[in-house]
């Protein structure tokens, strides 16, 4: 799915700093797929690639963490969104333990380890249910976009196999 995703952004948007900026967006990739793709695939220096996937994940946290509240509430009103709001929240509860133990700096360190499932829209769904102010959400996940930007990066240009 992800191939396709960035098959569809190739062949509509020329300029690599957008692709990355929009594949950071995404939430299965974030800025794990976005920064790799502009370096390797985009021929971007790796500072650029570094601010245009930082932002574009970053972006994407705003509506999360301002609107999740009200959207999740008037969803939930019905069966199916009740079942999918249910599901998103039990499963992110689970992944955050850190984040209800820690919270600022949990939620700094959730989304700062680039595995799959952390990254800002589990981080934003988690400051959310956890009760983190706007304010320390927002703080909390650009430090952890910062901090897994340059794992990944360093990862990237490296050369360094995490798995082999």
């Amino acid at each position: 799915m992800l191939e396709s995703v960035i098959q569809f952004f190739q062949e509509f948007i020329q300029d690599p700093r957008w692709i990355t900026f929009l594949l950071a967006m995404t939430p299965i990739g974030e800025l794990r797929v976005a920064l790799p793709w502009g370096i390797t695939f985009g021929e971007m220096q790796w500072y650029d690639a570094y601010i245009w996937a930082v932002a574009g994940n970053f972006i994407v946290s705003i509506p999360i963490v301002l609107l999740l509240g009200p959207i999740s509430r008037f969803l939930m009103q019905w069966s199916m969104g009740e079942k999918f709001f249910n599901w998103l929240f039990a499963r992110t509860r689970r992944k955050g333990k850190m984040i209800e133990t820690w919270e600022f700096f949990g939620l700094v360190i959730f989304v700062g380890i680039p595995l799959p499932v952390t990254g800002a829209w589990t981080g934003a769904t988690a400051a959310f249910l956890f009760g983190l102010s706007h304010r320390k959400s927002f703080l909390a996940i650009f430090i952890g976009l910062l901090m897994s930007a340059t794992i990944v990066t360093i990862i990237t240009t490296t050369g360094v196999k995490i798995f082999s």
